[in-house]
Parts: C-alpha cells; sequence; structure tokens
C-alpha cells in the first residue's frame, strides 16, 4: 500500500506501478514582468547598499574620481587626485613601518577577504562539514571582520546556532588547506563568534640569541624570548608553577637558562635564590658557580635540597599566618625558585624507593603549597605521561615544547590544547627551525600561545657564571 500524500501531490502522480519510481510533474508558475522587474530593481538597490556599507573607503576611492571627471572633465579630475598618489608614495618611502600598519595592512586584509576567503567561503564551509546544504539553499557561518596582521590573518565568524567549537577545531586541517594556509588556529571572542588564525609567515623560524641582561632587578614576568605575534615572551615565575616538557634536543634548556639570566640582577641583589637539581649533571652544571651550595645532583642530594626548601615554606607559613596572603619578595625572605632538569629521573626512574617517596612527596609539596610563600618550581621532564610525572596537574603554567606523538600534546596543556592549535607535535627536529619553539598554556588562559625562547649558549652561562659568582656589577 501506497502512503497518502500530503496537500494536492496526488494529483501530479504520473505512475503508481510497483516496477518504477514515483514521478512528479513539475510544477510551473508563471510570473507577472512587473513583478520580476520589481524584484530585480530590489536586489540591485539592496546590493548597492550592501556594498558601500560593507566598503565604504573603497567604494569612495572608486566613486570620486568617476565623480569628478563627469563633473569637471578628465583633465581637471586627474589634476586634482595627482597629489594623492604622490603623497601615499612618498609616506611609504619615508615612514614605511607606519604606513604599512596604517594603509598597508588594511589593503592587504581587504584583496585578501574579497579574492581568497569570501571567494572560497561556501566551498570550503560546505565541504568541510560547518556549513549544510539543504533544500536548495545553503546554511553557512557568517563570514565577519578579517583583520592583517604582519604575520597572520585573523578572521572573525560567527557560528550557525546548534554549533560548538569543537566542530570547528576538528576542522583546522580542512580549513587551512582550503584557504591555503599552513595551519589554522581557533580562539572563542564571545558567545557565538570565533577568530581563526591562518599563518602567512613565520617569525618564529630565525633562532634568537641570548637576550641582554635587564638593566634593573626584577622577580618577573621575566622576558625569555618572543611570541608569534612579535611581542616579547614574559614569563611568570613568581606566584606560580611551571612545568616544561619536550623531546630530547627540543629547547628546554633554552627556557631553564633564559629565565635563570633574567633573573640574575635580582639574585645579586639578594631577592631571589635559584636552588638547581641537576640528576643528569649535563645542563644546570655548566653555571655551578650561580648557585653556590644550593646545587645538588645525587638523589641524595636533590632529596635533601628539596626538604630544606619545604622547611623554608613551612616557616614562612607559620610567620605569614594571619598577617599576609601574598608574598613580595625582600632580601629577608626572598623569592625562592627550585629549578629541576629532568624531573622524571628523581621520581619515576628513581630505583631507590625511599628516595622515590621523598622527592614525590616533596615536590608535590613544594607545588601545592609554595607559591603563596614565595616558592616556585620549575621542573622540565621528557615524557610527560601520567605513571611518570604524577603530579603534573599542580603545575599552573605549562610549556610544550616538540613532542613525539599529539596524544602527549594533551598531557602537557589540557583538553583541547590540541584541537586550538597546539601542534607541538609538529615541531620541527632540526634545532634551526624548532629548537626553542613551544606552546604556552598559562592558568589564566585556556588558548595556546606560540613561542619561542632565547638561545643561551655554553659561552653566555660561563659569562655569567664568572661575572654574578663574582659579585661584579652585571652592567
Amino acid at each position: 500500500m501506497f502512503k497518502r500524500l500530503p496537500g494536492d501531490e496526488a494529483r501530479n502522480l504520473v505512475t503508481t506501478t510497483p516496477d518504477t519510481a514515483v514521478v512528479f510533474r513539475p510544477a510551473v508558475i508563471r510570473t507577472p514582468a512587473i513583478l520580476t522587474l520589481i524584484i530585480f530593481t530590489w536586489r540591485i538597490l539592496t546590493g548597492c547598499v550592501r556594498l558601500v556599507w560593507r566598503h565604504p573607503v573603497a567604494t569612495l576611492l572608486t566613486s570620486t574620481p568617476v565623480a569628478l571627471t563627469l563633473v569637471y572633465g578628465w583633465q581637471t579630475a586627474l589634476l586634482l587626485l595627482a597629489p594623492i598618489p604622490t603623497g601615499l608614495l612618498a609616506w611609504a618611502f619615508t615612514d614605511r613601518l607606519s604606513f604599512t600598519r596604517m594603509i598597508g595592512l588594511r589593503l592587504l586584509a581587504w584583496w585578501r577577504l574579497t579574492w581568497i576567503y569570501r571567494r572560497h567561503w561556501q566551498p570550503v564551509m560546505i565541504v568541510s562539514g560547518l556549513g549544510r546544504h539543504l533544500w536548495g539553499r545553503d546554511y553557512l557561518p557568517r563570514l565577519g571582520k578579517l583583520t592583517c596582521t604582519a604575520w597572520a590573518d585573523l578572521v572573525t565568524v560567527r557560528m550557525l546556532k546548534g554549533q560548538s567549537v569543537k566542530d570547528w577545531a576538528d576542522r583546522l586541517d580542512h580549513l587551512a588547506q582550503g584557504f591555503g594556509a599552513a595551519s589554522c588556529r581557533v580562539a572563542v571572542t564571545r558567545g557565538g563568534h570565533l577568530q581563526l588564525t591562518f599563518p602567512r609567515t613565520d617569525p618564529l623560524a630565525v633562532p634568537l640569541a641570548a637576550l641582554p641582561l635587564p638593566e634593573a632587578p626584577t622577580v618577573g614576568p621575566v622576558e625569555i624570548g618572543k611570541q608569534e605575534d612579535g611581542r616579547p615572551w614574559l614569563l611568570k615565575v613568581h606566584g606560580t608553577h611551571v612545568l616544561v616538557a619536550g623531546a630530547t634536543g627540543a629547547g628546554k634548556g633554552s627556557i631553564i637558562w633564559s629565565t635563570i639570566r633574567g633573573l640574575l640582577p635580582a639574585v645579586q641583589a639578594g631577592l631571589v635564590e635559584i636552588w638547581a637539581l641537576d640528576p643528569k649533571l649535563m645542563e644546570l652544571s655548566y653555571g655551578h658557580a650561580l648557585f653556590g651550595n644550593r646545587y645538588a645532583a645525587t638523589p641524595d642530594e636533590c632529596a635533601d635540597l628539596l626538604d630544606q626548601a619545604v622547611n623554608v615554606m613551612q616557616n614562612r607559613a607559620a610567620r605569614f599566618a594571619g598577617l599576609q596572603r601574598s608574598h613580595t619578595p625582600t632580601e629577608q625572605d626572598p623569592f625562592v625558585l627550585v629549578v629541576v632538569d629532568e624531573v622524571a629521573f628523581l621520581t619515576a626512574y628513581q630505583s631507590d624507593r625511599e628516595l622515590r617517596r621523598r622527592i614525590s612527596a616533596a615536590l608535590a609539596t613544594l607545588t601545592t603549597q609554595g607559591r603563596a610563600v614565595g616558592i616556585g618550581v620549575l621542573a622540565a621532564l621528557q615524557d610527560p605521561r601520567k605513571e611518570v610525572m604524577n603530579i603534573r596537574n599542580l603545575f599552573p603554567d605549562k610549556i610544550a615544547l616538540r613532542l613525539d606523538e599529539s596524544e602527549q600534546v594533551d598531557m602537557v596543556l589540557g583538553d583541547g590544547a590540541r584541537d586550538r592549535g597546539a601542534l607541538a607535535d609538529h615541531i620541527s627536529p632540526v634545532p634551526e627551525l624548532g629548537a626553542g619553539v613551544g606552546y604556552v598554556r598559562l592558568e589564566t588562559s585556556p588558548d595556546p600561545i606560540r613561542v619561542r625562547s632565547a638561545y643561551v649558549s655554553d659561552s653566555d652561562i660561563r659569562d655569567m657564571a664568572a661575572t654574578f659568582a663574582a659579585g661584579k656589577d652585571a652592567a
């Protein structure tokens, strides 16, 4: 039995033979010519208004020469308009930076929005599954404003109703390939609105030399490198704990030594103490003279030094109780930064069970109670698995350098970090290209930031040790 068709469609049936498909006659509606002209005229007017509203500057630049030519003739129009391109060329040659910022990037944004994003928006959205084609109509996310920086395109998008950020995070590869970019990252700006970042160049492709020593003592944030947008990378160490994870040769030492280098004037002023744990005897031993008797290498020495840090923390907590809730570095109570290179050597890979228990308990105590009284931990490791580092979630700020597997990115930076564009497993293993490059996820922001730390060479470390160990002026 056939189901009853709704409305009057049953009369349009050509056949109901079970062996053949049901065919309908196409409905032909004769539209009056005047109605067609009205609709056509309305579409032209609304298109013109939309064009002027979206591109006022381009419309003005195009219409002004035409209007002057019609009113005054082409000779007068040319005479009036000639100083404008001449002045722009003079501006471009005399002050290229301001011209690029005010004019060049705006023209680039208009061109890329028109020629790349709007032209390919519909097919990319439909093919990637972010848009829908239903009953002959396309339902697409709305393309918003495009802002060009020196290195990337920042595209604002209004999602379709019912979409989530994960829908876009799962299709970052489709978006990057669809718009001809090397990668894509997504960030939430406000409810229902996203910002897509499409890099055009890589400003972190060139290694960074060691940064100059700070002129004044500072406890932080410490400048240790550069962010992808060109701004300095300031690492907060006072009032937090930092975990650095990366494969062999990823540049963990660059972050550690850049941080120490930025704190040396404060160390000389008595506002900071750096306690170093170097179980590998390969990284921190170059600057042994900088740490004095607060340097440990063997597991027994490391356990004793961590116990001393716990005692300092507990004594401060007893003195601060009821008086202050945050720490201000002074010569009597300096900020103590405990630096641990390859923490897994002291925890998961330590054969002595008692030492492993002492070290793990001390690190857990420091990371849970230390930052309020001015004790910070900067730890580095290669393997971020939970069985290797079971207290990794106690570090508020995390840095992921080059990693071997995609799953390790979320282990270090938290769930969803890789979906938001933290492709730490795609960082180049070539030292000149990838050493020191990583992604930072701060306690206050879920969006990863791509950064590169400065490289502190062995000669730089020896100069630092000779200068500050002798008590000389850093200047």
